[in-house]
């Protein structure tokens, strides 16, 4: 019998899940906690098969408790148990090391099937998460591709007059250049970098200098 500890600060989630497992005569839950700092003392004096474990939690969220249990010697899987199908937390959990990702209004019976996989070294997703997750790597990869992209000198002159709101009339004078050869600019630089409008791209600057402080 597989030994699991569930990790959720929703009491009627925990009951819920108890009685599921109950079900099934492979798995036993041995304890649960309603925080993360909780469940990672639990989980180093009981060494549980498996976690199920919230995202959300205040104080100590999922992501934080994870790599909290990964940084110990234990050996157990760790399934994120939660209704967030961020693309974001999916990829940044699978990254620190989750065995699983599923979402809770998935049904019973694929829950538990869930939990067989994992014991025999799946890595589990619900199917939306899935979809979610190669947007979100795919998303990253952009981003990637995007940072490493080299411009010219008066692209990224042109590129900076656009965050900062202003025209193609108003780039023209200021680098007293002729307004189509702005747009020309603007058009090379955006498909470029993979970004659709001028909004986009200011956006990213902005983002980007704020990476840099």
């Amino acid at each position: 019998m597989y030994s699991i500890l569930v990790i959720d600060d929703h009491p009627l989630i925990r009951r819920g899940i108890k009685d599921l497992v109950s079900l099934d005569g492979s798995f036993q839950v041995i304890a649960e906690a309603d925080n993360g700092a909780s469940g990672l003392i639990l989980a180093k004096e009981l060494s549980p098969d498996i976690i199920l474990l919230d995202f959300n939690m205040e104080k100590m969220n999922g992501l934080e408790t994870l790599k909290a249990i990964k940084a110990t010697e234990l050996d157990c899987r760790v399934i994120i148990l939660t209704v967030s199908d961020n693309e974001k937390n999916i990829v940044s959990t699978l990254r620190a090391g989750a065995d699983g990702y599923i979402l809770k209004d998935m049904e019973p019976e694929d829950m538990l099937a869930h939990l067989h996989q994992v014991v025999n070294g799946h890595v589990v997703l619900s199917n939306k998460v899935s979809d979610l997750m190669v947007r979100g790597l795919h998303q990253e990869a952009q981003k990637e591709s995007r940072n490493n992209t080299a411009l010219t000198q008066r692209e990224n002159e042109i590129l900076l007059l656009i965050s900062k709101g202003m025209s193609n009339k108003e780039i023209a004078r200021k680098l007293e250049i002729v307004e189509t050869t702005v747009k020309v600019h603007v058009k090379h630089l955006l498909r470029k970098l993979n970004l659709r409008s001028r909004v986009e791209a200011a956006v990213w600057v902005v983002e980007k200098q704020k990476a840099k402080h």
